[in-house]
């Protein structure tokens, strides 16, 4: 049975393959905010993000006439859709013949192929959103210790992380690894109905809202190898409490962007926006030190590896996606259609090419990601 011309009659194929994927753990895509209008910037278009930045109080001096207020400089960050991929599905009119009469039949072998290509591209842009990991501003936890060890303090100290911060209390996400689900389905207070006040966890294994943040489980965190470096110490200048650039003049090996590090006599754990091969000038992500270091060779401790869970304020991750554009609208497609996936709300285009004996389905997205405001992210180690 050879496909029509048109993707009409393969419209119920089509949703039956989006809804075995749609129980993908891609946590990390339903958790961040979806710029539609951005998205419509062309491929490596940069976009500007606008972020506005702190503002100064005035004193309120009487007079006639009103005063000439201060300018605003509204500070921005610069993304970019900077992924146009495609699965691409072939078959020859063979083929097809020889699934329909001799096995199990054209329909239930697209479904599984569109299935498939459906998941290939939404894991690649989950693993993205993942890998701004190093974008975020500091770390809490132990490396290399699952979270939830004993206790629901976790979240409670991420969550002092972006107040300290000045996070929107609003819409806040942690998105956590399967491991970290795993140890958090096992804690008394939530799977106890008279301790959790809800049936969620202990009978159906959804993970409920805990301490203002939105849970979620990603198959994508990373868990990057940490940097090499040892033995480093600050310069004798002294910086004080939001300071980003840190002259380091001693130690060896690499520390990476993505790294934490921690300073002696500071429990803080800060994120490395610029890392170093060997003694010059470290980078912090913003809010930058919170404890100010003194005008002494304080020493500098590179963190372990370890998974790279994420907490974040939702307006601070940005996905830009869309269907890539097409040269005045159209290309060689006999036919196209959108398909949206009701979980992670991406939209994927399914185009049809015909050949010669042979045709085959793309299924295809467009986008990009950036964390845009550094200080209302936190890692949780584990």
């Amino acid at each position: 049975m050879a496909l029509a011309n048109t993707l009409t009659n393969f419209i119920p194929t089509l949703y039956a393959a989006r809804d075995i994927v749609s129980r993908e753990l891609v946590g990390l895509i339903g958790a961040v905010t979806i710029d539609s209008d951005s998205a419509r910037a062309a491929l490596n278009q940069t976009v500007r993000i606008h972020v506005v930045p702190a503002m100064a109080s005035v004193n309120i001096t009487p007079a006639m006439t009103p005063p000439t207020p201060n300018g605003v400089t509204l500070g921005g960050v610069d993304m970019s859709i900077t992924k146009s991929k495609a699965v691409q599905i072939p078959w020859s009119g063979e083929e097809e013949q020889s699934i329909t009469e001799n096995g199990p039949g054209i329909d239930n072998v697209l479904r599984d192929e569109v299935a498939q290509a459906l998941r290939t591209l939404t894991n690649e842009v989950e693993a993205d959103l993942a890998a701004t990991y190093s974008s975020f501003s500091r770390s809490y936890g132990t490396a290399a210790q699952t979270p939830f060890a004993t206790d629901l303090s976790d979240p409670a100290n991420l969550r002092k992380i972006l107040d300290d911060n000045g996070a929107p209390a609003s819409d806040r996400q942690l998105v956590i690894n399967t491991t970290a689900g795993a140890k958090l389905r096992t804690l008394a207070q939530l799977t106890k109905v008279n301790e959790a006040g809800t049936d969620q966890v202990q009978q159906r294994g959804e993970l409920i809202n805990l301490h203002g943040f939105a849970i979620r489980e990603s198959a994508a965190i990373a868990t990057p190898t940490k940097g090499t470096g040892s033995l480093y110490t600050s310069d004798t200048t002294g910086y004080a409490v939001g300071s980003t650039s840190i002259t380091l003049i001693t130690g060896t090996g690499t520390i990476l962007a993505g790294d934490f590090v921690t300073f002696a006599g500071d429990t803080n754990k800060y994120i490395v926006k610029t890392g170093v091969a060997a003694a010059g000038v470290l980078v912090l992500q913003e809010p930058g030190l919170r404890v100010a270091l003194a005008a002494s060779a304080v020493a500098l401790t590179v963190g372990g590896t370890s998974a790279q869970n994420m907490a974040f304020q939702r307006s601070s991750l940005i996905l830009l996606a869309r269907a890539p554009y097409l040269p005045g609208n159209r290309d060689m497609a006999t036919d196209r259609t959108m398909l949206t996936d009701p979980v992670s709300k991406l939209s994927f285009e399914v185009a049809r090419y015909d050949g010669y004996h042979a045709h085959f389905l793309e299924i295809s997205l467009a986008w990009g990601v950036k964390c845009v405001i550094p200080r209302h992210t936190a890692i949780l180690l584990g």
